[in-house]
């Protein structure tokens, strides 16, 4: 059973930078592919960033050069490193697994961008 958990979300005015961190349990964090989507109101769920357990990495277009995804195989963990936050980087952020042809999800988190 793989259950995803996110952290890292909040409030934070444009211009700043967050960081969202994905904890995996289960036994194949190690050789699956991770990612990060978001959803904003009103709107569909989107790619954020995903990286491949080789660490190739692949970023939405408007989040190109701003955000950073990254994982640590020892700990389980996937992150993200949101800088230079915009108001239409506000949405919830799902941590994703994909392995085998099949999704996991985790329960999101919200990061709000506003002054």
């Amino acid at each position: 059973q793989v259950q995803l958990v996110e952290s890292g979300g909040g409030l934070v005015q444009p211009g700043g930078s967050l960081r969202l961190s994905c904890a995996a349990s289960g036994t194949i964090f190690s050789i699956a592919v991770m990612g990060w989507y978001r959803q904003a109101p009103g709107k569909q769920r989107e790619l954020v960033a995903t990286i491949f357990n080789s660490g190739v990495t692949n970023y939405g277009e408007s989040v190109k050069g701003r955000f950073t995804i990254s994982r640590d195989n020892g700990k389980n963990t996937v992150y993200l490193e949101m800088n230079s936050l915009k108001p239409e980087d506000t949405a919830v952020y799902y941590c994703n697994m994909y392995y085998r042809f099949r999704d996991y999800w985790g329960q999101g988190t919200q990061v709000t961008v506003s002054s």
